[in-house]
């Protein structure tokens, strides 16, 4: 489990930081939810499992992941939702300022957490966790989701396709004539991610994910048996995760950027193909084969899927054999050309898929980051 620390190595100013920073939240939070609704506050994410980005600046470490807070109230979340997500929008607006990253919260209860489906994110809040208010051991009611190999198979497919993703907008911006600092640490940063990204993917899919990305890369390195290029999927899974304990503003410069981005492209596939033909039980010899494979989303509902759609898309989401496909599907089969086989992402394609005229590049780009903002 995690320890009291909320960094591996951060100083103490850091680390009393954030917990004031994380007791000034509960304060605020008791001051407008009565004490009786309040099941607890934990804290998730890097900091709260112990291994929280430390940025190295003039003045000190200071922070540099988000700060991210699970609150659970009794009572229906829906209407908790609606009751206190104002006052916490503002609570996350005021203390993003003070502290100068992102603080976030996710309002649900302990009952419909613990009853929900096992995810890599419940997964790591469950293994690594900080209690703020509430039950100090709430969480441990939540069992079920503290087995590593109970986190299903499309959630390594999540993963990738969030953090390629980033490699998509990462290859936006690399490919644009202006290329400004802030461009390429967008890019490095992204890079870091997806390199991280690659091997615990592997690790998901194998039921060998652990909550600490130091303990991931250890039994990385144990994985040898495997038909893909192990080891820069090691060094790169190795570079994730100091980036994530140590990130730092790059120095490298566009064209050093845009190499080590289709190096990473490049892994990022064969990895990307070894996932999705484990969970689909399919060969998925090329991006292009693997756009237009058939159903990417299996675990879903087909009713519920023509509702998301009708409601996401109106009656136009029902076209060209698509009402029972759920929206995400659209972004793994429009990743797989965009990143890894641009040549082929015909512009009919493209608008059948996001329900939108795709005239060209940023129209594509556009739209994906649209979809993605809703289902990633």
């Amino acid at each position: 489990m995690s320890s009291n620390l909320y960094t591996v190595d951060g100083s103490e100013s850091l680390e009393k930081l954030i917990h004031d920073t994380c007791c000034d939240i509960s304060k605020e939070i008791a001051s407008f939810i009565p004490s009786e609704k309040i099941q607890a506050l934990a804290l998730a994410g890097g900091y709260g499992r112990g291994e929280g980005g430390v940025l190295l600046t003039p003045a000190g470490d200071a922070p540099y992941n988000d700060l991210e807070f699970f609150l659970f109230l009794q009572g229906s979340p829906r209407l908790n939702e609606r009751r206190f997500g104002a006052a916490m929008h503002q609570l996350e607006q005021k203390m993003t300022a003070k502290i100068g990253i992102d603080v976030e919260f996710k309002i649900s209860n302990l009952e419909a957490f613990a009853s929900g489906q096992t995810t890599m994110f419940s997964y790591d809040l469950v293994k690594g966790h900080k209690i703020f208010m509430g039950l100090t051991d709430a969480l441990s009611y939540c069992r079920a989701h503290a087995d590593a190999a109970s986190i299903p198979p499309h959630e390594a497919t999540r993963l990738l396709m969030n953090r390629c993703s980033g490699l998509l907008y990462a290859k936006d911006r690399l490919t644009n004539d202006s290329f400004t600092s802030a461009d390429a640490d967008f890019c490095a940063r992204n890079i870091a991610k997806a390199q991280l990204a690659i091997g615990d993917a592997l690790l998901a899919i194998h039921g060998n994910y652990h909550w600490s990305c130091r303990a991931r890369n250890q039994r990385l390195n144990e994985m040898n048996d495997i038909p893909l290029p192990m080891e820069e999927i090691v060094e790169f899974h190795r570079t994730g995760v100091a980036f994530k304990l140590h990130p730092h503003i790059t120095k490298m410069g566009k064209d050093e950027l845009l190499e080590l981005h289709q190096k990473v492209a490049e892994v990022a596939w064969c990895v990307f193909r070894y996932v999705e033909e484990k969970r689909l039980r399919k060969m998925m010899p090329s991006p292009t084969y693997y756009a237009s494979s058939g159903n990417k989303c299996p675990e879903t509902s087909a009713a519920k899927n023509a509702l998301i759609r009708l409601r996401s898309f109106g009656l136009r989401g029902w076209k060209n054999g698509l009402m029972f496909r759920y929206p995400r599907e659209a972004l793994l089969n429009t990743l797989s050309l965009l990143l890894w086989d641009e040549k082929s992402a015909d512009q009919d394609w493209l608008s059948q898929q996001f329900v939108s005229p795709i005239h060209g590049w940023q129209d594509a780009m556009a739209a994906y980051q649209k979809l993605w903002s809703r289902y990633n």
